[in-house]
């Protein structure tokens, strides 16, 4: 389980989105937990029902409850109080 101040991140290796979100918070130095809904059935779950069925990554929740679904890097940035 991760610590309660930490971002979870939702998503695939194969999908460009979240490697992109990946990328700015590693880059940001923000802390997250990932979790492959590839192999993660309990996170692929969450995913299909935060989602209405779809597998829609990365999906992406904070520490205050807020979830992004395929942000934007601005949207991110934004989220994480980081200039564009």
């Amino acid at each position: 389980m991760n610590d309660k101040t930490d971002i979870t991140l939702y998503g695939t290796k194969w999908c460009f989105d979240s490697r992109r979100a990946r990328r700015i918070l590693d880059q940001n130095n923000v802390p997250y937990h990932y979790i492959d809904i590839d192999l993660d059935e309990v996170g692929r779950k969450f995913v299909e029902k935060t989602n209405h069925g779809f597998r829609s990554v990365p999906t992406i929740v904070f520490p205050d409850g807020s979830i992004l679904v395929e942000p934007s890097d601005m949207d991110l940035q934004a989220k994480l109080g980081l200039e564009g």
